[in-house]
């Protein structure tokens, strides 16, 4: 490939525009007095998941509340009197981060409609690759959509549906849908969760009290001291209600194919994903990084916060010692502050400073867990430089991003992801580092636990480095041959 320049918009001095976007976690329980206040410090263990906004709907036995903001859930949900706000003992919350739909609060979840059968709310993980295919054809059959999310079509879906019980109303909906789910809703008698057929997003079952849980991750159960029951399994839909929990698997059996990223970048480190401690793995593979890759140098400084567990693997399989040469500011969010150009050249330091102290005059390894348009990682690069680093070497525990991703991870177009649009040199040259390497495909694998020559091994979603997408891509196709034809604000609204 031939070297091209990036270039480098606003958004690119933001030090959060650079990364990976996670997509949104979601949260329900049932049964519980307290209902609403758990949902909410369920959430706070999620934040992490999505910061623009966050929801929660309870229901009182009579009728349903519902408390949508945008923000964060600290900045919402800890006053007693929006709580209060909030009776019942059944609830389901959601935090966001908008990858369908604009960030205004139309569109925050859970979203709830009343229907035929009574009220639904429900919220969303994932991205459905079909979902404005669908949301076309409802609104051309007179839907009327109140939100520009995806997850709107579910409801219409449930709606229309002509089968007598909700659950079955529900799998009618989910028949039509393509892409990544995990959902989590809530009737005046039952908690439901469902996951996609190939498992794609997460979704684990607990228990408070005897009371059941869904949450997007383990550290949400962690949070309230609920007890971890299971995993909500691929294709299935999983109902709580006062005569206890049903299961159904309304899918054809397939092979699981979770997504890789919840453990190289999305899951908090301290959750169990799939049965494997998220900081454990991130530990191997920055040993497999080291393994593959590991320079001459004096010294391993991760990039905070994200390639710290990577940098301890890295240091503990190369021998290089580990030091924090990097300190991040936690109370600097978006560098909204931009008035001239020279002080947006500020926007990384604001949020990452050198340690002058161990990073002068030594040969760094800097660990990070991936690059998506690098405009950071050459800032960071520099900023090592300017503190005096004698040599730069840079570590990737993934494989390159290669390609976006459509399953709810937000990702740039592919021609603004660096690693599709240079070779391994002039991406080096573009970050302005002594050299560059990334964890293989295979190594990723291994850090896992698994050969991915075995062909008995488990598969994962891993298109972003392979190419390799496990549905189909409907709305994207459509889009492709005719970019007006699924135009989300024209006529899908």
């Amino acid at each position: 490939m031939q070297k091209q320049t990036l270039v480098q918009t606003g958004d690119d001095f933001d030090p959060n525009a650079d990364r990976l976007r996670e997509e949104c976690g979601v949260f329900g329980i049932f049964g519980h007095p307290d209902a609403a206040a758990i949902t909410a410090l369920g959430l706070h263990a999620l934040q992490h998941r999505g910061q623009e906004a966050a929801g929660i709907v309870s229901f009182d036995g009579k009728r349903f509340h519902s408390e949508r903001r945008l923000g964060l859930v600290g900045d919402n949900f800890s006053r007693r009197e929006v709580i209060d706000r909030l009776p019942g003992n059944t609830a389901v919350g959601h935090v966001r981060y908008s990858t369908t739909g604009e960030t205004i609060l139309r569109n925050v979840q859970p979203l709830f409609a009343e229907l035929n059968a009574g009220g639904f709310a429900i919220g969303h993980n994932g991205n459905l690759t079909n979902g404005l295919s669908v949301r076309r054809d409802l609104v051309r059959d007179g839907a009327m959509m109140q939100s520009t999310t995806d997850t709107e079509v579910i409801l219409h879906l449930v709606a229309k549906s002509s089968r007598n019980r909700f659950v079955d109303r529900f799998i009618d909906g989910l028949r039509q849908l393509e892409g990544a789910y995990a959902f989590v809703g809530m009737t005046n008698k039952k908690l439901i969760g469902a996951r996609d057929p190939l498992g794609i997003r997460p979704l684990v079952i607990g228990k408070l009290d005897g009371c059941p849980i869904l949450a997007s991750e383990t550290c949400a159960l962690d949070m309230i001291g609920a007890t971890y029951v299971r995993d909500v399994e691929n294709g299935e839909v999983v109902v709580f209600d006062e005569d206890g929990a049903q299961s159904h698997k309304p899918f054809p059996p397939v092979a699981a194919r979770p997504c890789i990223f919840e453990y190289i970048y999305f899951a908090r480190p301290d959750s169990i994903v799939g049965g494997r401690n998220v900081y454990d793995v991130r530990k191997n593979m920055g040993k497999e990084l080291a393994r593959e890759s590991a320079p001459a140098a004096d010294v391993v400084v991760p990039v905070p916060d994200s390639g710290v567990p990577a940098a301890i693997g890295f240091a503990q399989e190369s021998g290089i010692p580990y030091e924090l040469g990097i300190i991040r500011n936690h109370y600097v969010g978006r560098t909204f502050i931009q008035p001239t150009q020279a002080i947006r050249d500020q926007g990384v330091r604001m949020k990452h400073s050198a340690n002058r102290a161990v990073v002068s005059g030594k040969r760094i390894v800097l660990v990070d867990d991936s690059i998506v348009r690098g405009t950071t990682s050459r800032k960071i690069v520099q900023m090592m430089r300017d503190a005096g680093a004698k040599e730069v070497h840079f570590r990737i525990a993934s494989p390159p991003i290669t390609y976006p991703d459509y399953y709810g991870i937000d990702t740039p177009e592919r021609d603004m992801l660096l690693a599709a649009t240079h070779d391994l040199e002039s991406m080096r040259q573009f970050i302005g580092a002594d050299s560059l390497a990334f964890v293989s495909v295979d190594g990723i694998y291994r850090a896992m636990g698994f050969d991915k020559r075995d062909p008995a091994r488990p598969q994962f979603t891993d298109h972003c480095f392979t190419g390799e997408y496990p549905t189909p891509l409907t709305d994207q196709a459509a889009q492709d041959s005719s970019p007006r034809q699924l135009s989300l604000l024209s006529e899908a609204v």
